[in-house]
């Protein structure tokens, strides 16, 4: 049953990835506009009535900002490239991946709050010069930060490239009393894992979300921000969604990879070269994006 799963997970990957490639995903982009479009107009209604008084109305909020969330994260951006890419090319379990991506877009949320509010208390910014910020300098920083973490992985996997096919070293023992002369191999797994972990989440979380800034300032302006902040991190709930989804099936697929590449004589070299390609991949998408965006 679990050989199936991960069967599944695999055709399905390649399957959208051929798609991407050839421009077959822009029926689902389109779909995400409207859906944005639709829950952002139905935003604003809900954001009158919660001023109002009205019951139920914080509870709507809610469950609209999760939809846009959700919409909004299926199209470009919120680091699912870079989470796909991490989960195929690398050993992360689903766990703990999927871990990192509810913390990325939870982080976004929070980056959301600090943007508005320190530009509004702190420096007087007004509904332009915050989504101004967010746009020219946070957006074009997200995208080089996650190309750069694309560069590292895609680097990390060419040197356990080289590693694999070099011949191992004959040495002798040390013979020096049996105590230790580094880390062992878990702790310096685990040393990777939480750095990986921080340079994930921070690469995603430095560009917020243009409707969580929207929300954030409107909410301001009519003195319910605490709505609006609660809006904030529901919209990031409902990009986790999406963002947790690419994770695991990513993780899926590249165990699906890897099993049916098992009975290979080098098998087991399939896994660096996987994390050679992926960040070669992130590491160029996000160059694309980068110089379309600035």
């Amino acid at each position: 049953m679990r050989h199936l799963v991960l069967t599944a997970a695999l055709i399905a990957s390649v399957g959208v990835a051929v798609l991407w490639l050839q421009g077959g995903l822009d029926g689902v982009a389109r779909w995400a506009m409207e859906g944005q479009r639709e829950f952002q107009n139905a935003m604003a209604g809900v954001l009158r009535s919660l001023r109002a008084g009205e019951p139920g109305a914080l509870a709507a909020l809610m469950g609209i900002t999760f939809a846009y969330g959700f919409f909004h994260a299926v199209g470009p951006g919120h680091g699912k490239i870079l989470l796909g890419g991490y989960g195929a090319g690398s050993g992360v379990r689903v766990g703990p991946l999927a871990g990192i991506a509810l913390a990325a877009s939870l982080a976004q949320a929070t980056t959301a709050v600090a943007l508005v509010y320190a530009g509004v208390l702190l420096l007087g910014w007004g509904r332009e010069r915050l989504v101004g910020a967010g746009d020219d300098i946070l957006t074009p920083a997200g995208y080089a930060a996650i190309g750069l973490v694309g560069v590292y992985l895609m680097l990390r996997g060419l040197r356990s490239v080289v590693r694999q096919w070099r011949p191992a070293p004959h040495g002798a023992e040390c013979g020096c009393g049996g105590h230790r002369h580094g880390p062992a191999a878990s702790e310096v797994a685990g040393l990777r894992g939480r750095r990986d972990a921080a340079l994930l989440i921070a690469s995603i979380a430095i560009r917020p979300c243009t409707g969580a800034l929207f929300l954030l300032i409107l909410t301001w302006n009519m003195g319910i921000e605490a709505a609006g902040i609660a809006g904030a991190y529901a919209m990031a709930l409902g990009t986790a969604s999406v963002t947790v989804a690419v994770a695991v099936v990513a993780v899926l697929a590249r165990d699906g990879a890897l099993s049916w590449a098992a009975p290979l004589a080098r098998g087991r070299a399939l896994v660096p070269m996987l994390e050679l390609a992926a960040g070669g991949l992130v590491a160029l998408v996000s160059w694309q994006v980068l110089m379309q965006s600035i």
